[in-house]
This record gives structure tokens, C-alpha cells and sequence, in this order.
């Protein structure tokens, strides 16, 4: 992904300095993120596609496959996230769209550990989520509500929101983000 990001960048003859404006995304992260440092936060990601002009997609496909796509639990192969440069942020993404090139949502499985920290969040698009384990708490509009196993939430993602750990215990969810083009 690292290499997508500087590609597209660089055929739009653009500075690491230029996207961070466009994109609002600080210099420092999109230089961690083209050195592979760090997998960035879905919301960091979708600001950097969308200053890219390319869908969420173009970054985290790595070879077509033909439909259906199945992604086999014991298959899943995880993205550690970053919401700070050059930190774990205790978030793990397991992309399950990753090979269906003409896809419009990006679905994930993601794990969330006990303390994991991530700062608010506001992109185009919707999000829906359902909680498999533990507890969450979404933060969206400035409302914090618990989520447990089970629970769902589908919300406008320009609002901004925050999907964290309760309780000091770790959680699982599944996510799909849609992002019109």
C-alpha cells in the first residue's frame, strides 16, 4: 500500500506537503505511510484516496479474484493500524474485500485491543458495524452509546465518530465502510 500511495501521488506530480493539505492529513503520517512504517487508520486512508482522486479500494487490492470472494476466518490475514506514526494502535484490520477490484464497500473484520487509543474521525460516506465480542463505545455526533455482542450501528461516516474498546476489555467487530465516488 505504501508504494500505491506514493505512485499515485507522484503521477499527480504531487508533494508529500501538497497532500497533506489537500487531504488534512499531517506530513509526518503520509511520510510514515509511503515508508511503510505504519498502516494507516481507515480514516486516514480514506482522506488519502480521496485526495488521490481513487477509491478506497486502489490502495489495499492486491490481485483479482473471481466472484464470489470468500475470506475463510482461519484465512483472514491482519493490517495492524496506526491512528500516530511510528505507533501500534491497537486496532487490527482484516480486509474482506481485498481482491474484488470492482467493489463500492470495503468490508473488515477488526479487532480492537483493551486500550487501544484513536482520535475522532470524519470521511465521506456511511459505515455500518456489528459488534461479535465484547463491548464498544461509538462516539458519533458528540453521543457516546455501548454497543455489545450482537449490536449493530450504520451511521453517516462525515459526522464524526470513534469506535473504541469499553470496559478496559478487548472487542471484535465487523465494519462496512461505503464511500460514494
Amino acid at each position: 500500500m505504501a508504494e500505491r500511495v506514493r505512485t499515485y501521488r507522484e503521477r499527480l506530480q504531487m508533494t508529500e506537503a501538497e497532500l497533506a493539505e489537500k487531504s488534512g492529513i499531517s506530513v509526518n503520517v503520509i511520510a510514515a505511510v509511503e515508508a511503510g512504517e505504519v498502516y494507516p487508520a481507515l480514516g486516514v486512508l480514506v482522506k488519502l484516496s480521496r485526495a488521490l482522486g481513487q477509491r478506497l479500494g486502489t490502495f489495499m487490492d492486491d490481485q483479482y479474484k473471481p466472484d464470489p470472494l470468500i475470506v475463510r476466518a482461519d484465512e483472514r490475514l491482519s493490517e495492524r493500524a496506526s491512528h500516530k506514526p511510528c505507533m501500534t494502535g491497537g486496532y487490527h484490520y482484516f480486509p474482506l474485500g481485498r481482491g474484488k477490484t470492482d467493489r463500492h464497500m470495503e468490508p473488515f473484520y477488526i479487532e480492537i485491543d483493551a486500550h487501544a487509543a484513536a482520535p475522532l474521525s470524519s470521511h465521506e460516506g456511511e459505515e455500518f458495524i456489528v459488534v461479535v465480542s465484547g463491548a464498544v463505545e461509538l462516539v458519533c455526533g458528540g453521543v457516546t452509546q455501548t454497543l455489545r455482542a450482537g449490536d449493530s450501528a450504520y451511521y453517516n461516516s462525515v459526522v464524526q465518530h470513534l469506535v473504541k474498546p469499553s470496559g478496559g476489555q478487548t472487542a471484535a467487530i465487523y465494519a462496512v465502510i461505503f464511500m460514494p465516488l
